[in-house]
């Protein structure tokens, strides 16, 4: 296997119309590449010329717009490689829907296996809350283990639970729970990551080569939808490995950042044995950044809110201890690491910014991020504009809107109560707070596609359905400013001078679009062909 990790590729882009996010090279039209950088900005004879006398390949791409290497801000591909081997749940708004399918991947498994199922919504029970032996019948003594379109809550039947050893409720570190009925017994609904993977680690694991290669496969997914790298928020120390064996097998086509998950529970040791690995890297790989919780989804009430939601909820931390929180976040910020803590909720995002306001300065390197903000107070975007000299970054995901419907009867908007989903997602106001912006998918909680992604940040309503409730208008993104969001701001946030543009000397992550994206309008962007994907040199993608 051709070892590609030394140095990138060589290749000649002509024909093109270039997006540059730097306000240069207005009337150019080719770009020459070597050893996976930018060498030249120029017209189609001159890069010709110059490829010719290296004999370096050149591509006319026919008048196609070419714009720096789409990055995903917050993704799970090592997760997804595995979580979506199961059966698609989505859109399945009943249990007689659920039996029906579950029933029919059943009677397609081999005896003895798992039936895995992913993007489980939670509106099918509604009225029951969340029961495995609701289930039970659709797979007879089959084990049954399910996840939430939302990463955050899974679904077992007895089966599953008891080669789990799930028997009643157990105390955790943080706020994962197993729901138990009046009598102790589980019902099936496991809360937050620590319970669930009681579960799921009781599942059979794919071998490592199918692990590696599903792997490959996802970042190959990825970038025929146009991605040239994301940041993995879901990192462990098996992440690592497996992008170092790609890289050397010549098989990663993906630029990622890794950030390791620290779990509530993780203690001091723990914590220095991430840092002392935190200079891991490869040519396209590199480790130095952690995730954290800070609370759970709106959905389940365990988002931390301001005010309780309909149904008391949301007024817990994901840690016991906020101080320990602030002790962690101070030992890794010391270190020199990137930090993005999740926090869904307004009273999160509040509790997290006094966190990071109170962190010493750290001279070259760039701040750290708050992920998702699902929902602010006006309060919270005025104490984003006051420490907007920070450098935080606001990393949102628009396209998780799609779960919304226009009366407020989803589960998202009736938990919140009456009036509180207009504070959702507000995308533009914290732009205008001064808070670095940058977009993602959040994948495989929803679609990884940044066109999608695209589409909902500017349109705030189903793409290519022009009757569709517009969620907030005031907070749409112009094309422009949704284009930045995957490409330069993310690079910026992130301290890369030389990523998220096209310029000499940056790095040759390309996207190739059939059509310029800003133009597109949100419900032309999602058919946008995507002509050519270009990691480090090497076309990774070709329609």
């Amino acid at each position: 296997m051709h070892d590609r990790t030394a140095t990138g590729g060589d290749l000649a882009l002509v024909g093109a119309r270039l997006r540059t996010n730097t306000g240069e090279h207005h009337d150019a039209t080719a770009i020459l590449i070597r050893r996976g950088r930018i060498a030249s900005i120029g017209d189609d004879d001159a890069v010709r010329a110059e490829a010719s006398a290296a004999a370096i390949p050149v591509r006319d791409v026919s008048g196609a717009t070419v714009t720096p290497g789409l990055f995903d801000s917050h993704t799970h591909p090592h997760w997804a490689a595995e979580v979506t081997d199961g059966v698609d749940l989505g859109g399945l708004g009943t249990i007689d829907e659920l039996r029906e399918a579950l029933a029919a991947e059943h009677a397609r498994l081999p005896e003895g296996a798992w039936l895995r199922g992913w993007n489980l919504e939670y509106e099918p029970f509604e009225a029951t809350g969340m029961r495995g032996d609701l289930l039970e019948d659709a797979a007879p003594g089959r084990p049954v283990a399910l996840i939430c379109y939302d990463l955050h809550t899974a679904l077992g039947t007895a089966p599953a639970l008891a080669a789990a050893g799930i028997a009643g409720a157990r105390d955790f570190d943080d706020a994962s729970e197993v729901v138990v009925d009046a009598d102790g017994s589980p019902t099936g609904e496991l809360r937050e990551p620590t319970a669930y993977n009681l579960l799921f680690d009781a599942a059979p694991k794919p071998s490592p080569d199918e692990e590696r290669d599903a792997l490959r496969d996802m970042f190959r997914r990825l970038a025929a939808a146009g991605l040239t790298g994301g940041a993995i928020m879901d990192g462990k120390d098996r992440t690592v490995e497996l992008l170092a064996e790609l890289e050397g097998r010549g098989e990663l086509d993906h630029r990622v950042t890794v950030h390791h998950w620290h779990a509530v529970g993780d203690t001091d040791d723990d914590v220095a044995r991430v840092v002392a690995a935190k200079d891991r890297r490869g040519r396209l790989w590199q480790t130095g950044a952690i995730k954290l919780f800070s609370d759970g989804v709106i959905d389940t009430g365990t988002a931390w809110l301001h005010a309780p939601d309909a149904c008391g909820d949301g007024r817990a931390s994901f840690w016991p201890s906020w101080e320990r929180y602030a002790e962690v976040v101070r030992a890794y910020h010391d270190a020199g690491m990137l930090i993005a803590t999740h926090a869904v909720g307004d009273y999160a995002v509040s509790r997290v910014l006094d966190v990071y306001a109170a962190l010493p300065p750290r001279e070259g390197l760039p701040f750290h991020s708050i992920e998702h903000l699902e929902v602010l107070s006006d309060a919270d975007v005025e104490r984003l504009r006051q420490l907007a000299g920070l450098g935080a970054t606001a990393s949102m995901q628009p396209l998780h809107m799609q779960w919304r419907a226009a009366d407020g009867s989803d589960n998202w908007a009736v938990r919140l109560g009456p009036g509180r989903d207009a504070t959702g997602y507000r995308a533009r106001d914290v732009l205008d707070a001064g808070a670095t912006l940058v977009l993602g998918s959040d994948w495989p909680v929803a679609q990884y596609d940044p066109r999608l992604g695209m589409a909902w940040a500017r349109g705030r309503r189903t793409p290519g359905d022009p009757s569709a409730h517009v969620f907030e208008p005031s907070q749409r993104l112009t094309g422009e400013e949704a284009l930045l969001a995957y490409t330069l701001w993310p690079a910026r946030a992130r301290g890369h001078g030389d990523r998220g543009v096209i310029s000499v000397g940056a790095v040759a992550d390309l996207t190739v679009w059939g059509a310029d994206p800003v133009e597109a309008t949100p419900d032309e962007l999602p058919e946008v062909p995507i002509r050519l994907t270009v990691v480090d040199g090497r076309a990774v993608h070709e329609a």
